[in-house]
């Protein structure tokens, strides 16, 4: 199963280029079968720009998740706190094989219209 997230687009970069190896988030998905995530780097870019493999889905509180995750969050902690504010779970997706391509490209040729405001499933 893959997915479709909508990403900023230094953290896309940061992404393939593996400098970060988790990519936060408040809700994840509740299909347990999601393998893969396809990047599509959000405004001003706004191009579908590479994918990678979820190796884990990481869910506890921030704090014992910034704990675990710093050295590859790709993020500041002020980022980190701010994102997570008010939360008592937060999740990350630990990235593996992140791979860019070579041709970045629009949402339609996905069949999509409107970029997700987080994620969205994409038929295999």
């Amino acid at each position: 199963m893959r997915v479709l997230l909508s990403i900023k687009p230094e953290f896309a970069e940061k992404i393939l280029s593996g400098q970060k190896r988790f990519e936060f988030r408040k809700v994840v998905f509740k299909n347990q079968n999601v393998r893969s995530v396809v990047i599509y780097a959000s405004s001003p870019v706004q191009k579908v720009v590479g994918e990678f493999d979820v190796q884990a889905i990481l869910s506890m509180p921030p704090e014992d998740l910034w704990c675990k995750t710093f050295k590859y969050s790709g993020i500041e902690k002020d980022y980190f706190d701010q994102y997570f504010l008010g939360r008592e779970t937060a999740f990350a997706l630990k990235i593996s094989s992140p791979q860019e391509y070579e041709k970045p490209f629009d949402l339609k040729k996905l069949g999509i219209k409107v970029p997700p405001q987080s994620f969205c499933y994409l038929a295999e």
